[in-house]
């Protein structure tokens, strides 16, 4: 069974997009689209902007959703059987599985990119990535954190895991976790604490986005970064959708979930090769692909 994964921030570069935009007449169309109901043309960012430019949070969410839907709504020959996505990704999954428009997808994405923007500006804060140490003993280190917030954040494979939160929670963090045995804990060029309680002033302007978009059945299960469960009721995933933001990413027990229900073939949708690496530490039997 096909699974397509789509990826989160992080996965965007210079140029992205522009190739599919020369040589397809739908990529063009969703380009154009997105242009207009942005406001701005992000396509001239994506194609020709620099680095720091597409870093700004307002812009890399929409980018990489716009490419990874491109991509995914270019395939004639491949259809999912399952989709997910990783963070972000998980709008750009449910459009591919047509729980939502593309229009309304990037609508919600932008919305959601701006009310984290805006929590990142009341609480400074940022995220980490630990290396080498297992789960259970990342989740007692940030627990004995007790005067500072920082909690696991991305589960996105055995002896990789981020962490989140306060700026002086997550120096504290670190040094207790090389002190504990990690190969590396290396703070990350990001915008916020994502993925944490940090997080709770976006979930009410992110509820309100959801609650006023239109949401239909999927033509296939998604399955949702909180629970690492698949879910074809839009109840449940408009639910999910609202906890992601302050939940951890559940990535590695995601991929295991796809595998043991059948998913042979992982395709990742989007810009660069994050996932697959992710997948073939998590499930080396599978096969996987980018397109």
């Amino acid at each position: 069974m096909n699974a397509f994964v789509f990826p989160g921030q992080g996965a965007q570069f210079t140029g992205m997009g522009k190739d599919l935009y020369e040589k397809s007449a739908l990529a063009k169309s969703l380009f154009d689209q997105a242009d207009s109901i942005l406001g701005f043309k992000i396509s001239d960012i994506m194609f020709n902007g620099s680095a720091d430019e597409l870093k700004q949070t307002k812009v890399t969410q929409p980018a990489v959703f716009i490419h990874s839907v491109v991509v995914a709504l270019s395939q004639d020959a491949l259809h999912p059987n399952m989709v997910a996505g990783h963070s972000l990704g998980e709008f750009s999954a449910l459009v591919a599985n047509k729980t939502i428009s593309f229009e309304d997808g990037l609508q919600l994405v932008f919305n959601r990119a701006l009310a984290m923007q805006r929590a990142c500006e009341i609480n400074p804060s940022t995220m980490a990535a630990i290396l080498g140490l297992d789960d259970q003993k990342v989740e007692e280190i940030c627990a004995s954190i007790t005067e500072e917030v920082v909690v696991a954040a991305n589960y996105n494979c055995p002896g990789q895991l981020v962490i989140s939160g306060s700026m002086k929670g997550i120096e504290i963090a670190c040094e207790k976790m090389k002190a504990a045995g990690a190969k590396r804990a290396l703070p990350l060029q990001v915008g916020g604490a994502f993925h944490s309680p940090l997080m709770a002033p976006a979930k009410e302007e992110l509820a309100a986005a959801i609650a006023s978009t239109k949401f239909i059945s999927p033509i296939c299960p998604v399955y949702q970064n909180v629970n690492a469960l698949p879910s074809s009721d839009v109840n449940v995933i408009k639910k999910n959708l609202i906890d992601q933001l302050t939940a951890p990413v559940r990535w590695t027990q995601l991929v295991q979930n796809m595998v043991n229900d059948g998913g042979t073939t992982f395709i990742e949708c989007g810009p660069g090769k994050v996932l697959q690496g992710l997948v073939k530490k998590i499930a080396p039997q599978t096969e996987v692909l980018s397109i």
